[in-house]
Formats: C-alpha cells, sequence, structure tokens
C-alpha cells in the first residue's frame, strides 16, 4: 500500500510505501551506518554489481546516488525497515522509461540475517503496485545474475517471466557478467 498524496502524474516522489509489517522510506544520510554494515559483507554483495564497501565514505556516496536518482526522475531507492523500524535492507526502481515504453527496473537487497524470513515476498508486491500504480508503469524489469536462485524465485514467485539471459551484460569485480533478464507487465 501506498501512503496517501496527491497523483504525481510523471513525476517520482519519494512516497512512504507501506506493507503490513515494513516501511520504505526514501533512503536519506541516517541511514549511512546500516547501510555500512549491509554492503560491507561481501556475502550479501555476491550476486550485487558493487565491491563491498569498504567505509562510510561508499554508503555517502550510494545515498549521493539515490538522491540524484530521485533529482533527476530516473527512480528512487527506500530504506526498508521493519515494525521496529531495524534496517532490513533497501530496494526501489532505477532506469525509469517515460518515452516510448513506460518501463523501469526493480531492485531489493536484505540484510543477510533476514534472508528466507519473507521480506521480499511482502515488499515486492507493495513495490510492483507502487509502480504499476503511482509510476504508472506498463513493464517492471528486473536482472538477475546467474546463480542467484533466491531472487530468481522470488521474481517468478510474483508473475515475473525470464524473458532472456543477456551475455556479458555488465562489467563489475574485475570481469564481464551474464544476466538474466526479468520482465512482468502491468496487470
Amino acid at each position: 500500500m501506498v501512503a496517501p498524496e496527491p497523483a504525481a502524474g510523471q513525476t517520482v516522489n519519494a512516497a512512504r510505501v507501506i506493507s503490513a509489517n515494513f516501511t520504505l522510506t526514501p533512503l536519506c544520510l541516517p541511514d549511512r551506518q546500516d547501510l555500512f554494515d549491509h554492503l560491507s559483507d561481501p556475502e550479501t554483495v555476491a550476486f550485487m554489481d558493487i565491491e563491498p564497501m569498504a567505509d562510510l565514505a561508499a554508503a555517502d556516496a550510494m545515498i549521493g546516488w539515490a538522491n540524484k536518482l530521485l533529482a533527476s526522475g530516473g527512480g528512487l531507492w527506500w530504506a526498508i525497515r521493519d515494525q521496529d523500524a531495524a534496517f532490513v535492507g533497501t530496494a526501489g526502481f532505477a532506469g525509469l522509461v517515460r518515452e516510448r515504453g513506460s518501463r523501469g527496473e526493480v531492485s531489493y537487497n536484505v540484510v543477510r540475517s533476514r534472508w528466507r524470513r519473507g521480506v521480499m515476498a511482502e515488499v515486492l508486491p507493495a513495490l510492483l503496485d507502487y509502480g504499476f500504480g503511482m509510476l504508472g508503469l506498463r513493464r517492471i524489469e528486473a536482472t538477475v545474475t546467474p546463480g542467484n536462485l533466491a531472487s530468481a524465485a522470488l521474481l517468478e514467485r510474483f508473475g515475473f517471466q525470464r524473458e532472456a539471459t543477456l551475455r556479458d551484460h555488465a562489467f563489475w569485480k574485475g570481469r564481464y557478467w551474464d544476466q538474466w533478464l526479468y520482465a512482468r507487465l502491468a496487470p
């Protein structure tokens, strides 16, 4: 469910997204220590296109990226918090395209202590509601690094179809990586 606010048309806004047990709020400077603790874990970032964070400056840079993403209208990124306000990950949309195809890419990550505990099974539907509803997207895409079977299974559970393997699609951690392209169309 999205917290009530005026319809924004083509404008990306940083609304709160709420599910039964989680609240998503725009990623901001007070999140820096939690973000660093989360993304400095090599196992957490194993399938991500980043190196483990080495210092708080890396968390600051990611928060800066999130702010620029929002300001440019290219997307938005949230901190995921549970009912006790504990940080449990991040999620959001990037690559928003308005002309010639209303689409965007959803991404997410969860702190390792909460893996396989239903966080994204609850948060992803709220993100999809926001993307198809508030953002008016026709198509939501996700890329998954081969081997990340939990993420692939989550997407398939919520109606995404694997459309392609994008060979040597991205370069990080010193090499090229294939990516599975998933997509779901608006209901």
